[in-house]
């Protein structure tokens, strides 16, 4: 056999060999990657979807996040030492409603809201021997470390965390 035919014979080998290259399927575009224990594939996407030339087709998109908001309050009677409290409310109306009305079925008389309903974050209750200071923020830890330090600037005995409860928002889609 002379060297021409050989040289030949490699051209065309490379030839077929490029085409296809080119003509192969892409994973996750024209067709779906699979595996087995110890081969590879590529299955074609049904049915086959056209686009525009030039464009790759269009994945479908996920539908955005929805959130649903929840609302936590507290309520004390501090003359009776009553306290009252909600979380994981709908609105900020049935938080306060919801905590008034505990404060009141555990013996409150005079159930006034502490601080504003919380809407997505936590609340916390820090007591002492002689008072009691309320804090909201958007982390239990952080709602925490400021009722501790506000506790520990107005009253330096024995601040502690009496009640603390988060209203987290809830995904829905």
């Amino acid at each position: 056999m002379s060297p021409l035919p050989l040289k030949t014979l490699c051209l065309i080998g490379m030839l077929f060999l490029s085409i296809s290259v080119v003509n192969a399927q892409q994973p996750g575009v024209d067709c779906a990657p699979i595996q087995g224990q110890g081969w590879t594939g590529c299955a074609p996407i049904s049915p086959p979807q056209s686009s525009p030339q030039g464009q790759q087709p269009r994945m479908p998109q996920a539908p955005p996040q929805r959130w649903q908001d929840h609302w936590g309050a507290i309520a004390t009677d501090a003359a009776n030492g009553v306290l009252g409290t909600a979380s994981n409310m709908p609105n900020e109306l049935s938080a306060k409603q919801a905590a008034l009305s505990d404060c009141s079925s555990q013996g409150g008389s005079n159930c006034v809201l502490e601080i504003q309903p919380y809407r997505n974050s936590c609340g916390v209750v820090v007591t002492s021997d002689k008072s009691h200071v309320v804090t909201s923020n958007v982390s239990l830890d952080q709602a925490i470390q400021e009722g501790l330090a506000t506790c520990s600037k107005t009253d330096k005995a024995h601040c502690r965390v009496y009640y603390s409860a988060c209203s987290l928002p809830q995904r829905i889609q």
